[in-house]
């Protein structure tokens, strides 16, 4: 029999797909670990227009032990033992201890006071329903008097509107409104603003003496009044009342080993909906397994390649906790099939959900596809998928493409794209999924967006491109740029940025045109690239300084206003480091420029600007933080040349803050600054994830 049984878990582990990992599903991680706590629908359950999102607060000591959103239901859980009552972190005998953490849920214990164990389960189902499922024990040797307080709030207190218990049904309803943004409104993005919400639960106590409360969902305050619930409530009373939306506080008198269980759902949806329909519609969750939940998760996760780590300063636990919260960022942040969108695809953030970051797709976000592809290879094929089925017949793909959204910008009659990394995304989504069909459509979809580049952006006709339509935006780059702030915009210059990435695309399809054995196109893209290389090493590189800048477009000089005033040190001029464009000589000055500790190898990285120019600031925008995308680049601009000391270098000094701060504050953020243990500006953005790939393409090095 022994035989036998090891024989059969011998099979299971051996048909577990490559990488396969259960790490998110065993974790004993503390409030001082780098462990991304941030959760929405998976994406067969979610739905752009009513989606919510929730964050978990386990690391303030002056709040309770919170699930919060930005726009939405926030929710929370108060004791109380004898006459006592806790529920800011700071009173508990001992903080969350989380054991499980995927995209979407998340399960973890504490102890309110001593002996007595919460276990809590935390589900976003959908995006419009979450489950909390939460059990209380007691662990000691006495018999102990527990209250328990499952307390609602808004963000604003003139959002609670009408909470009533329903006339038939056994839940608690009430109106919730989320204002779009000025960017939404003015985008007509059809985020759904009135809802109706809906709260209902149960409570089963497992003891001897077994019985059921029936019609109790727990309590409800505005926000900001409960520090009056300890004074309001009488806790001599078995049921107490209490002011300001509090419904009621339970007690359980519990023996030994005695546990209380009891599960909370809620719900938003459309305001159009009926407060009975959509209770009707949730109240099956009530038994849900969430147990199948984790195994969906898991599954969803088995592609992922386990972390090759060789951490030089950072412990190896740390990486590989921020190595598994990237993708769960990455995966948090896809949406299914809707609205103009045949695919799916992603957006920058759920929760907190913005304008800016809700509209659709954009390429310099699509990097972090790179990264998803060995998660979800289908899911990040797709997600390019997008734009091929949006492309124009002339090649023009939007600057940004949502299932409600294609946005051209146009200036002076002349539309916005994206910056040209399309094809390479292309190609290196393929190195990852092998998917030939992919592949095939991709070169067709970039063969034409590579032509459109080069024919409306080359005003001149001399060779070189600069930035069109509204050149600040599609440059990336979209404020505080030194040149374009000091010296003049972007359409006035033909730039190593945008011109590296275009022989970068060219190189992208020559390789793909390889692949598919048309061995006559690759070489003529080698051809086209030649000379492209040729102008910029000619016009673009400046031997005194040892680096590439703009120049004059009207006369190729590093001269505008002032003599010279275009030599200025921006990231941009490490990107022929990345395109392939300079030779071993020119790699060999700009590596001595990036790591020059007074300008760019700063202690978290290399930021956009050098930190001689008076304009640099590390926690500003684009003059000086380190922005994770740009900073890959790099980072595989000298993998390729075989700086390997430096790559690794370069790599840890970027992940160093990245994983302080998911410590700190368990988020990822759009840019970090390259000198402080500093962060902004907005929060669970989507390309931070791209970070995963560092350690990816080190493979344990």
């Amino acid at each position: 029999m022994k035989r036998y049984i090891i024989c059969f878990l011998v099979s299971i582990l051996l048909s577990q797909p490559p990488g396969f990992s259960q790490y998110l599903s065993n974790l004993h991680a503390t409030k001082d670990d780098p462990l991304f706590t941030t959760y929405a629908a998976p994406l067969s359950r979610s739905s752009y227009k009513t989606d919510q999102g929730y964050q978990f607060l386990w690391n303030d000591t002056e709040t309770g032990v919170q699930f919060i959103s930005r726009d939405g239901l926030n929710m929370g859980l108060a004791f109380s033992l004898g006459d006592e009552f806790r529920y800011r972190l700071s009173d508990f005998y001992m903080e969350p201890v989380i054991t499980t953490s995927y995209s979407d849920i998340v399960t973890f214990y504490y102890y309110p006071f001593k002996d007595i164990r919460v276990d809590f389960t935390f589900d976003v189902w959908s995006s419009q329903q979450t489950i909390e499922d939460i059990r209380i024990t007691n662990e000691g040797a006495f018999q102990a008097e527990i209250g328990f307080s499952p307390y609602f709030y808004y963000p604003s207190s003139d959002t609670l509107q009408n909470i009533s218990h329903g006339s038939t049904f056994d839940f608690y309803s009430f109106a919730l409104s989320k204002k779009r943004d000025s960017w939404m409104i003015g985008h007509s993005i059809p985020v759904t603003e009135n809802l109706t919400g809906i709260i209902f639960g149960n409570t089963r106590y497992d003891s001897a003496q077994t019985f059921v409360l029936k019609n109790q969902t727990g309590n409800f305050l505005k926000k900001n009044t409960i520090a009056d619930l300890k004074r309001s409530l009488s806790l001599q009373k078995r049921y107490a009342k209490a002011i300001k939306g509090l419904i009621y506080f339970r007690n359980f008198r519990m023996q030994p080993g005695d546990m209380v269980h009891f599960r909370i759902i809620a719900g938003l949806d459309d305001s159009a909906i009926r407060p009975v329909d959509l209770y009707r519609k949730s109240k099956s969750l009530m038994e849900t397994d969430l147990r199948k939940v984790i195994l969906d998760d898991e599954k969803a996760y088995s592609r992922i390649p386990a972390p090759p780590l060789s951490p030089p300063q950072s412990g190896r636990g740390n990486l590989e906790m921020f190595y598994w919260s990237c993708f769960s960022l990455l995966r948090q942040c896809m949406m299914p099939p809707e609205g103009k969108c045949s695919y799916n695809y992603y957006i920058f953030s759920r929760e907190p959900k913005w304008g800016w970051g809700y509209g659709g797709q954009v390429f310099h976000e699509s990097l972090a596809m790179m990264a998803y592809a060995y998660m979800d290879p289908e899911g990040a094929m797709n997600s390019q998928r997008v734009y091929f089925e949006r492309q124009r017949p002339d090649g023009y793909i939007n600057y940004r493409t949502g299932p409600y959204l294609d946005e051209t910008i146009e200036n002076n009659g002349a539309p916005t794209t994206s910056a040209p990394w399309f094809n390479y995304e292309n190609l290196e989504i393929y190195k990852v999924t092998r998917d030939k069909k992919f592949l095939k459509e991709a070169y067709e979809s970039g063969k034409k967006f590579y032509q459109y580049y080069v024919t409306t952006r080359d005003s001149n006709s001399n060779g070189l491109c600069e930035w069109g339509g509204d050149a600040e935006l599609e440059s990336v780059r979209d404020a505080r740029v030194s040149v374009w702030d000091k010296v003049g915009g972007p359409s006035n210059f033909e730039g190593p940025d945008l011109n590296s990435m275009l022989v970068k695309e060219g190189v992208s399809l020559a390789e793909i045109a390889e692949i598919l054995g048309n061995t006559a196109e690759a070489a003529e893209w080698r051809s086209e690239v030649r000379g492209r290389k040729e102008l910029i090493n000619k016009k673009m590189w400046d031997p005194e300084t040892g680096f590439y800048y703009n120049v004059n477009k009207k006369n190729g000089s590093f001269t505008f206003r002032t003599k010279d005033d275009l030599k200025i040190k921006e990231i941009i001029g490490f990107l022929p480091l990345w395109a392939g464009i300079a030779d071993s000589a020119k790699v060999r000055q700009l590596v001595k420029v990036m790591t020059d500790t007074t300008e760019f190898w700063r202690p978290y990285g290399v930021p956009s600007l050098s930190a001689k120019d008076d304009y640099y600031n590390p926690i500003g925008y684009w003059n000086g933080p380190v922005w994770v995308q740009w900073d890959y680049l790099l980072f595989r601009g000298l993998l390729d040349h075989g700086y390997k000391k430096e790559t690794r270098q370069l790599a840890f000094k970027v992940l160093d803050n990245m994983v302080w701060h998911l410590k700190n504050d368990h988020v990822f953020w759009e840019l970090y600054s390259a000198d402080d243990r500093q962060a902004g500006w907005n929060k669970t953005y989507i390309w931070a994830g791209l970070a995963a790939r560092f350690l990816i393409d080190l493979g344990g090095k």
